[in-house]
């Protein structure tokens, strides 16, 4: 670990895994991935459930310690700190000082239900970054805006859609300027009406390329659309990566070829009862 060199520039990843094993007990999650992803490139992790997927993310929010290996954010070890020339466990005010250049965003919102919507955007640039009041305010106002829920300010939680909420949870992320973001299955908890709303803001956050992003998604379609690279992760282990037109069009792996399979049988089915309930078959 000594060979660490702890710079970044534009040609460096902004994340570096190295040789992660995740255990829980006898049980293997990842089993010795390496990964690397730029500054401002777009990883889609598509999977099985179980596959380990959301553990490659809560690793990098550290919600999970990793059993063995490394990983590097933005020139820095997080898990690993430096002490009297020697690589040592990090303490909490390291983790939560390299932690800071990531924003993540769950499966369901964790909004505080009894503040406002720019309350809950403004909270953390307030009471963690030390911001005054009025420029988290102006702050929060412009990516409210983005995230088109500007005019809901002053309503609460329980006063919006699972969708809004959900781009509450975006706005919330985004206004604290990480260096990259993750997305749990971010729409997996709304109704599939609501879902078109969210991935239309991802995908315009994707679109302005200058923040890497981590999307753990099972929307194929939607990862085909904003991926950089698609990994397709199967018993701890990424089986096969490539970009959107390798993945769906040439897959090399049986496992990835019965994983699509699969998932275009279901999605052929959903879309037939779509019609159905339509009354257009």
């Amino acid at each position: 670990m000594s060979q660490i060199i702890q710079r970044m520039d534009e040609n460096e990843p902004i994340v570096r895994y190295r040789n992660i094993t995740k255990s829980f007990g006898d049980h293997i999650v990842l089993k010795e991935l390496d990964l690397d992803i730029l500054p401002g490139e777009k990883i889609a992790l598509i999977g099985p459930s179980g596959s380990g997927k959301t553990t490659i993310a809560r690793l990098l929010m550290t919600l999970e310690e990793p059993t063995s290996g490394t990983i590097e954010v933005g020139g820095e070890m997080l898990w690993h700190m430096q002490r009297k020339g020697n690589w040592v466990a990090a303490n909490e005010k390291h983790l939560h000082r390299v932690r800071s250049k990531i924003g993540m965003v769950f499966q369901h919102f964790n909004l505080f239900p009894h503040m406002t919507i720019l309350r809950n955007v403004t909270e953390a640039l307030v009471h963690v970054l030390k911001m005054p009041k009025s420029e988290a305010n102006q702050r929060a106002l412009e990516i409210l805006e983005r995230v088109g829920l500007k005019e809901h300010t002053q309503h609460y939680p329980a006063q919006l859609s699972g969708g809004q909420k959900q781009r509450v949870a975006i706005a919330r992320a985004l206004v604290m300027q990480p260096q990259i973001m993750l997305f749990d299955e971010v729409t997996s908890a709304l109704d599939p009406e609501l879902v078109g709303e969210v991935l239309d803001v991802i995908k315009g956050i994707a679109s302005e390329g200058d923040m890497a992003m981590i999307l753990i998604t099972h929307e194929m379609d939607f990862a085909r659309d904003v991926a950089d690279r698609i990994l397709f992760t199967d018993g701890g282990l990424i089986v096969e990566q490539g970009t959107p037109k390798d993945i769906f069009e040439n897959p090399e792996s049986p496992r990835l070829q019965s994983f699509l399979s699969r998932f275009l049988k279901g999605q052929s089915e959903l879309q037939a009862d779509t019609r159905i309930a339509a009354g257009t078959e």
